[in-house]
Formats: structure tokens, C-alpha cells, sequence
């Protein structure tokens, strides 16, 4: 876990911490403060996970306690161990260290099992043999109060023989469930008799074949906190309603251990999805490459496209905690990103779309070394050299043959800046048919070297270079929102969440141009492309065949709309 000792500061209370003030105040939990992140292994996490993550290992931290990781794994049907161990690396990724606390919900089956048979000896449980969709009809509707079923007052002993039938595998899937005997009457259905075990012939992915029943969720989770001793289940707002099942499994199952269910609002992001259904079928539908796609918002996927854990953690402080669901601009993630990465990223210079630049009066075969700063937010980095020969790359938009109004760039007769070596004036611009610059001619004035001249006269345009000798081609991926829709949740009008996938997210570029040593960076390296963006070189980079993903662009959105709104 995180290290700190310090207790949180008292400017700002969320009412997570001011419930866990209370109970420290009162000794409810003796002093103590458990904490748990309770992932179902069943997809990769993403940006939401990152928001409970933070929270929980954050209170954990803020109160010198403790945060368990333990995987909610009680449904082997749609568990894998890639799941398991993606969620370790990402949670790992983040910052956050649990010691030896790694804990699985099927590391309690017996337990378990041996609650709910309990719960049957005391007449709080009973096998039910009505088929699912009777059981659904029985359960009634949020206006319609539900009927028992026929089999709820059948005798202990036979509920006892069944439920070890069913353990023993010798009843189908489908035909019975063990339910708890709470009220058919409640106003809320999740009290009307919930299941607690059901048969499922899969084998597990850590107990094997020895299982083929399975406890649901809402039983098992409670318990594993319990077996734990969490002082705070904090989770998301959808199981407000499960909390009065959560309370009556903890005091009917006892344990010596109260854990108390607290819930905080989820996060979702504008044109983002976060269910995890959703990000399934995007990947099993070919949408995306890969659950590690650089458009997904898992957290595989961020970490690929060059985010930072701490720009993430940044992100999920600043958003803080609520009671209420809300939509949160994926501005403020981008901004949270580009603010990390612009302390930390050193600066290079790529060529996205090359053009030839050609040094007239440069000497042939000549080459010096002109001196940058590696990141001039952070002087204690220093300066890199940079080869300087007669041709060079620029990006074909710095080039114009004939320029429109307020076009400072290169255009015949003009004068600009080459990024710390020397200025330049154009003196003629050559286009393909389709009227694309492909080369430009320029003089250079010694006198200027590192960009400044010493006739004191001033340029309005610099640009970015890289010497053509000294390049290396490489593929550039440009990513953009990978849905049109602000809210690609709301189908209200009908229409297929589907219909709104940006056709345009991801552009690819080939034959762009970076510097040696920006290429032969390990994968996973973020730099800034001067007036570009930020970038992260990708692992199906190859020797001599670079990849790299935008992470990023120059221009904050989010710091504009702060501003506009102040």
C-alpha cells in the first residue's frame, strides 16, 4: 500500500471519511480502519475500478490502516486467470501495495458452505425446485408484493438432503437453488428471498472440480468481509439496495466481525462506456484491437497510450467522492494527463507528415550539433544535442506556397525560426499534384545559430526539425473519442450504442520521421513531439520500425473551460 503515516488533512471531508471520523471518534471499530478493493475477475479494470482503488487504499493510507486485495471469484463460468492477473499488474501499476493480503472469495467456499447450511438448520433457508422464470414471476414487482413459493415451508431435513445433492453434483443445473427465508413481502426485492447458492458444473480456476455449487455475490461478499475483518465495505451506488441483504447475512451468519456497507457514487465519463459488458463486445466484435486497445478506458489500455499512474490518481482526487451519479468531462482526465506528462516528459522533435526542407547555402556533407532543452519545465534535466545537416524533415503545413492571412510559417520571401539552431528564409516551395508540399528551399544565417539574431531583428514563426540523415521512419497512431456521443450510454432514442463508435478514433500514420535515439527508446517511454503532442512508443515497435500511439495533444480543453467558467 501506499506509504504515509500522516492522518488526512481537515480542509475537505467527503462523507466517506467523516463516516469513518465518527466511528474512530466513538470506537465503533476499536480504532481500527479496514479497507478492501473487491474486483470479480472477470474483465480488465478501467477507469472507474481506478476511482474505488484510489479511494479505498487512499482511506486505508489516510487512517493507518489496511486495504486487502481480494477477488470476488464466484462465478468460475466467466473468470479466467488472465483476468486475475492483469488486475494484480494494474492495481500494482497505480501505486498501490497490499503486503501479504491477497485474498480470493474462494479461499472461504467452505466457510461458506458451511454458513448456508447453518442457515438452513435455523429455518433461514430452504431449496427451492421452481424453475428460474417461476422464481422471477414469484418474486412480484416494485408495486406488486411477491407469493412464496411452494416449496419455502418444506421440512429442514429434506432442504438439508437437497442442498447436499446439490453439492455432491447430483442434481442438473437449473433445477433447485438454495434461497434465503427473508420476506416475499418486502418493498425491496432484493429482500424477497434472495438466492444464496446455485448449481454450476465449471470447473474453477483455483478450486478445480471440487465445487460444482457456487455462492452468489450478494452472500459471499458480505461473509469474505467479515472473514476479514473490513470496518468499511465502501462500494458503488447500485447496490444501495442490496445493503439490507448485506446486513441481514452479517447478522445471521455471525463471525464476531460488523462490517458496514457504505456507498459512494461510480464514475462515468463522456464518450466513454464502463460497463463491462460493453467493453467485452467491443472487443469480442473486433471494434478494438484488444482489451489493451489505446481507445479502451481499461486501464491496460491507458497505461499503452502513455498515461500515467499519477496523472490517474490526480484525476481521482480531484473528482472526489458523491453521493449522487454524475457525468465528469474526460477534459479533466486529459487534463490531469497532460499537466503529469508536461513535468515529466522529456521533448523531441517528431515529423508527423514530412516534408524536405533543403539548406541551400548549408555546406554539403557538413553536420554540427545545435543544443535543446530536454524539458524546460524541469532545467535540472539540462540540454541534448541535435544533429543539423542541409536537409532536413519539417511537417508539411509549415510550408505554403502561397499562405493564407496570419500564416507565419514558410512561404517564400518569409523568415523563420528552426527550433534552437538558426533562422531561415524561404525561397521557393515545391507541391505534387495534388498540391501537397513535398520539398522546400531556404538560406540560412549563420549569425543566428541557437535561434536568435544578433541584430536584435524578431521572427513570428518557429518550427520543429529533425536532420534527414539522422531520422528514422516510424507509424504514428493518432487516437480520438472512440464514440460521437457525449452520452453513449443514453439509448433513449432508440438507437444501439454501437451506432455512435467514432469511424475516425484511430488514424494511422506511416513514413513519419523521428530522431535516433527517440526511437530506440524502450517501449512504454513517453516524450513530447514538440508543438505536437505527447507520445508513447508502443510495444509492436520492431529494431528500426518504431510505433508510437498519441498519449495526448498540446491544447487543453479543460483548462479553458475552467478558465471560461471563472
Amino acid at each position: 500500500m501506499e506509504s504515509s503515516e500522516a492522518k488526512p488533512e481537515a480542509a475537505y471531508r467527503d462523507f466517506i471519511r467523516q463516516i469513518v471520523d465518527e466511528d474512530n471518534r466513538t470506537g465503533k471499530h476499536g480504532g481500527k480502519v479496514v479497507t478492501r478493493f473487491p474486483p470479480e475477475p472477470n474483465g480488465y479494470l478501467h477507469i472507474g475500478h481506478a476511482k474505488s482503488i484510489c479511494l479505498n487504499f487512499g482511506i486505508a493510507r489516510d487512517y493507518a490502516g489496511l486495504c486487502n486485495l481480494r477477488f470476488d471469484d464466484t462465478n468460475p463460468a466467466k473468470e479466467e486467470v488472465e483476468y486475475v492477473e492483469s488486475i494484480i499488474a494494474d492495481v500494482r501499476w497505480l501505486g498501490f501495495d497490499w503486503d501479504d493480503r491477497l485474498y480470493y472469495a474462494s479461499d472461504y467456499f467452505d466457510k461458506l458452505h458451511a454458513h448456508a447450511v447453518s442457515l438452513i438448520e435455523r429455518g433461514l433457508a430452504y431449496v427451492d425446485e421452481l424453475s428460474s422464470d417461476a422464481i422471477r414471476a414469484h418474486r412480484g414487482t416494485l408495486t406488486e408484493a411477491g407469493r412464496n413459493s411452494p416449496y419455502r415451508d418444506r421440512p429442514v431435513a429434506e432442504s438439508l438432503a437437497l442442498f447436499e445433492k446439490m453439492r455432491k453434483g447430483e442434481l442438473e443445473e437449473g433445477s433447485c437453488v438454495l434461497r434465503a427465508k427473508i420476506d416475499m413481502s418486502s418493498p425491496n426485492i432484493n429482500m424477497r428471498d434472495p438466492a444464496l447458492y446455485r448449481i454450476k458444473k465449471a470447473p474453477h480456476h483455483r478450486t478445480g472440480d471440487k465445487w460444482v455449487i457456487y455462492p452468489m455475490y450478494d452472500y459471499a461478499h458480505p461473509l469474505s468481509d467479515a472473514f476479514e475483518g473490513i470496518t468499511h465495505s465502501i462500494c458503488t451506488l447500485e447496490f444501495e439496495d442490496h445493503r439490507p441483504f448485506y446486513d441481514w447475512t452479517i447478522e445471521n451468519c455471525p463471525t464476531g466481525a460488523n462490517p458496514q456497507q457504505i456507498e459512494f457514487a461510480r464514475l462515468n465519463l463522456t464518450y466513454t462506456v464502463l460497463s463491462k459488458r460493453k467493453l467485452l463486445l467491443l472487443v469480442q466484435e473486433g471494434h478494438v484491437s484488444g482489451w489493451d486497445d489505446p481507445r479502451m478506458p481499461t486501464l491496460s489500455a491507458m497505461r499503452r497510450r502513455g498515461y500515467t499512474p499519477e496523472a490517474i490518481r490526480a484525476f481521482c482526487d480531484r473528482i472526489g467522492v458523491a453521493k449522487r451519479d454524475s457525468i465528469v468531462d474526460v477534459a479533466l482526465l486529459e487534463h490531469a494527463v497532460r499537466d503529469d506528462l508536461n513535468r515529466r516528459a522529456p521533448r523531441t522533435m517528431g515529423v508527423l507528415r514530412p516534408a524536405k526542407l533543403v539548406i541551400t547555402n548549408y555546406p554539403a556533407g557538413q553536420v554540427e550539433e545545435v543544443e535543446v532543452q530536454v524539458n524546460p519545465e524541469d532545467p535540472g534535466t539540462g540540454m541534448r544535442k541535435v544533429p543539423f545537416s542541409r536537409e532536413l524533415w519539417i511537417e508539411s503545413d509549415d510550408a505554403r506556397e502561397v499562405p493564407p492571412p496570419k500564416y507565419h510559417r514558410l512561404f517564400p520571401g518569409n523568415e523563420v525560426r528552426l527550433r534552437g539552431a538558426y533562422f531561415v528564409r524561404c525561397t521557393s516551395v515545391k507541391t505534387d499534384a495534388s498540391g501537397n508540399v513535398v520539398e522546400v528551399e531556404a538560406t540560412y544565417d549563420p549569425a543566428t545559430r541557437g535561434g536568435n539574431a544578433a541584430d536584435g531583428r524578431k521572427v513570428k514563426g518557429t518550427i520543429h526539425w529533425i536532420s534527414a540523415a539522422h531520422s528514422v521512419p516510424a507509424s504514428v497512431r493518432l487516437y480520438e473519442p472512440l464514440f460521437t456521443k457525449e452520452n453513449p450510454n443514453d439509448e433513449s432514442d432508440g438507437a444501439d450504442w454501437r451506432t455512435m463508435l467514432n469511424k475516425h478514433s484511430l488514424e494511422t500514420l506511416e513514413g513519419c520521421r523521428v530522431d535516433r535515439a527517440t526511437a530506440d527508446l524502450p517501449a512504454g517511454s513517453v516524450v513530447q513531439f514538440e508543438r505536437l503532442g505527447y507520445f508513447c512508443k508502443d510495444p509492436d515497435s520492431k529494431p528500426g520500425a518504431p510505433v508510437f500511439n498519441r498519449t495526448i495533444t498540446l491544447k487543453d480543453t479543460w483548462a479553458k473551460i475552467e478558465k471560461k467558467g471563472a
